[in-house]
């Protein structure tokens, strides 16, 4: 059981972050994986819980280093990637890896490892509907938002290259939803 994994991604602002910490509340043995960034904090983040916040030239040194199980320059020197030091902290205490990664990162980590990788990406209602949520967020400036909206549609085109798709339209149905395809996974 501990060499299984589970991948989430989604444009942001779909709802994953809440869904993976739905999860995470019901699923003792699940772990979620700490993702390295080189963008600035947000709100009341911190190192560590969040994110691995680490300096453009920190993110392009462990490049090098080959510290990186995948990593994506998402936008102009904003890196995200998976540390293989977290991945093998978490299957070293026997729990199952959660990832929250881009669509590029949940695609090679899903080619990584096959059969033992689920991978779930979340689906927006609608653009109109992202950017609603991204602008309630309070976050990020409008600049960014539309950025990100932006981006949405290109990482949807993804969509088909994982195990399963849900559209996140109805939190509480999509929670439900999560844990029955999770359990099912898990449980096999």
């Amino acid at each position: 059981m501990k060499e299984k994994m589970i991948i989430f991604s989604a444009p942001s602002g779909s709802g994953k972050s809440t869904l993976i910490n739905y999860l995470m509340e019901h699923f003792d043995c699940f772990e979620f994986s700490i993702s390295a960034t080189s963008r600035s904090p947000r709100g009341e983040e911190k190192n560590g819980v969040e994110y691995y916040f680490l300096t453009a030239e920190e993110f392009k040194q462990k490049i090098k280093e080959d510290a990186f199980l995948e990593w994506e320059e998402v936008y102009t020197d904003k890196y995200y990637g998976t540390l293989k030091s977290e991945v093998s902290r978490i299957n070293e205490k026997g729990n199952i890896v959660i990832f929250d990664v881009d669509v590029a990162g949940g695609c090679n980590i899903k080619k990584m490892y096959g059969d033992k990788a689920l991978s779930i990406f979340i689906m927006p209602p609608s653009i109109a509907t992202l950017k609603e949520r991204l602008i309630n967020r309070g976050t990020d400036t409008m600049e960014v938002i539309n950025d990100r909206v932006n981006k949405a549609s290109y990482e949807m085109t993804f969509s088909d290259k994982f195990d399963r798709i849900v559209v996140n339209d109805n939190l509480e149905h999509t929670k439900g939803l999560i844990k029955k395809i999770v359990k099912e996974f898990v449980e096999k």
